[in-house]
């Protein structure tokens, strides 16, 4: 019929979906990965024996999970089994299938992923990486790169481990892989989306590569030009995920129709949304509705554009997350990068 689906194969988008699976083939292509299960685990009784030999805290995740759903945190053998049955049944609810693996559960990490580039001839490159370790109940609010929880050295590192399992495992298209990092600059694999993520923007922004073309490009076939040396950063780029949601009422869904909206622009300000006045927010969707994007020359900088562009965004007739967002941008530690990805809970949630 003369049509080609615009990403990898069905196999490794099946392959790579399932997290338990994703965790074995990247193990295999020498990602490093968190200690835990081999493959699902099969019974509580099997879940308590692990955590005792990998030691709490532990986290139960369901094997075929996204969106930050199915995921519990044990840091005892009571609230392991506790756990255990919310998690089957939270994945078996949201995703049909209520099988779970087990894993160490790594404090206060940062949650930084590479983007990748892979053509079908072989060719692979990654942009750099994404800082999201502002996130809420695992769901990300602000993204920022470069990431200033790495230094030059585990930067290099974590890009050429990327790229070296992607072309293992014979990926193609664009990708992301995710890793933890803690405090000692480890990086654990994550788990690896097949797509175009919601934060692309930021990479785009500070390399000058428009990714959506790069990955067209890519499915028609076309041999990628972009080599690893091409690539270079400029500046410092932040975004933050505009949601139709009411944060002072435990982020109640918004609904609804805008009556009236204005959208920040500027010098580095990127929008990126389909809203508009007269625009009605469905309430069986996600609730994310627009993205500010902010370049600057330094992260102070990017802060202070984001921080502007926020403020004169209006959007009328609903609810949105913005003032709580502002309060982010306006916290002292996240604007010294003392952060992790319990920044929210410790740090806004207990105002």
């Amino acid at each position: 019929m003369g049509i080609k689906f615009i990403g990898p194969s069905g196999d490794l988008i099946n392959l790579l979906g399932n997290k338990s699976k994703a965790k074995e083939t990247m193990k295999k292509a020498g990602v490093p990965v968190v200690p835990g299960s081999e493959g699902l685990i099969k019974s509580k009784e099997e879940a308590i024996e692990l955590a005792e030999k990998i030691k709490y805290p532990v986290i139960l995740k369901a094997s075929a999970g996204g969106g930050g759903r199915g995921i519990r945190i044990a840091y005892s053998k009571e609230e392991l089994e506790k756990s255990y049955d919310i998690v089957k049944q939270e994945a078996k609810i949201s995703f049909g299938d209520d099988s779970i693996y087990l894993e160490k559960f790594i404090e206060n990490p940062r949650h930084v992923e590479i983007q990748i580039l892979a053509d079908e001839h072989g060719n692979c490159i990654h942009l750099g990486e994404r800082d999201c370790s502002i996130q809420r109940r695992n769901q990300k609010i602000i993204e920022e790169t470069p990431s200033m929880a790495i230094n030059d050295k585990t930067r290099k590192k974590m890009g050429q481990v990327a790229v070296k399992a992607v072309k293992e495992i014979g990926y193609t298209n664009v990708g992301t892989i995710e890793f933890l990092v803690d405090k000692n600059q480890d990086f654990y694999f994550m788990e690896m989306n097949t797509r175009v993520q919601v934060e692309h923007p930021i990479t785009e922004m500070v390399t000058g590569i428009d990714i959506i073309k790069e990955q067209i490009k890519i499915a028609s076939g076309q041999k990628m030009l972009l080599k690893q040396e091409d690539i270079k950063f400029t500046g410092h780029v932040m975004e933050a995920r505009i949601n139709a949601e009411n944060s002072d009422k435990n982020f109640m869904p918004c609904p609804g129709k805008i009556t009236g909206l204005h959208l920040p622009g500027g010098n580095g300000i990127r929008v990126d949304t389909a809203i508009y006045a007269g625009y009605t927010v469905p309430a069986n969707y996600d609730a994310m509705i627009a993205k500010i994007i902010a370049q600057g020359k330094n992260r102070e900088e990017a802060i202070a554009k984001l921080r502007s562009a926020i403020a004169e965004l209006v959007i009328e007739g609903i609810d949105t997350n913005t003032d709580f967002i502002l309060k982010i941008l306006e916290n002292e530690n996240f604007k010294i990068n003392q952060y992790d990805t319990s920044f929210v809970e410790k740090e806004m949630l207990t105002i």
